[in-house]
């Protein structure tokens, strides 16, 4: 029993975030999926498949964003709004690049042109670029507060400072 007990609360952090994460990125999943089927293969949008993509992304982009900084990882202190968003911004830019590939792969690649193969190609991409971004928005996006040495502890708990 204290070996789970000990393993959850050494990766306590860990488990809220990827928790909390995948709540906000379901929810830019739903929006992704609902932008992008509203505009492909809806005829009176005349739209294509990568263009629908992308502007789903972008949609997608700005919730998960909201949720991710003030929610997932409101915890952690970054280098501010500006370089977070420009950051968040960047690394998305990736995320689209993998989606688009996969996702132009199976569409035209593989002349794969009905909706099931779109939304699972679709799907399936959203899971890779996933992967990717968990990690650099923890790595690059929403820094870790640097853990604090028992020296400083100690020296604030002496001193008042």
């Amino acid at each position: 029993m204290s070996l789970i007990r000990d393993t959850y609360y050494r990766f306590q952090v860990l488990v809220h975030e990827v928790a909390k994460f995948g709540i906000v990125g379901a929810i830019g999943f739903v929006v992704q999926l609902g932008v992008q089927n509203g505009l492909h293969p809806n005829p009176k949008a005349a739209i294509g498949p990568t263009a629908a993509l992308v502007a789903a992304y972008c949609a997608a982009t700005v919730v998960t964003f909201i949720g991710n900084r003030y929610w997932a990882f409101k915890h952690r202190k970054g280098k501010g709004l500006k370089q977070e968003t420009i950051t968040f911004v960047l690394l998305n830019g990736v995320g689209i690049v993998i989606q688009i590939g996969l996702v132009d792969a199976v569409y035209y690649g593989m002349d794969m042109k009905s909706n099931l193969a779109y939304n699972g190609a679709t799907v399936v991409a959203i899971g890779i670029a996933t992967l990717f971004r968990l990690y650099t928005y923890r790595k690059f996006v929403f820094l870790a507060q640097p853990p604090s040495s028992e020296a400083e502890e100690l020296a604030v708990e002496t001193t008042g400072r």
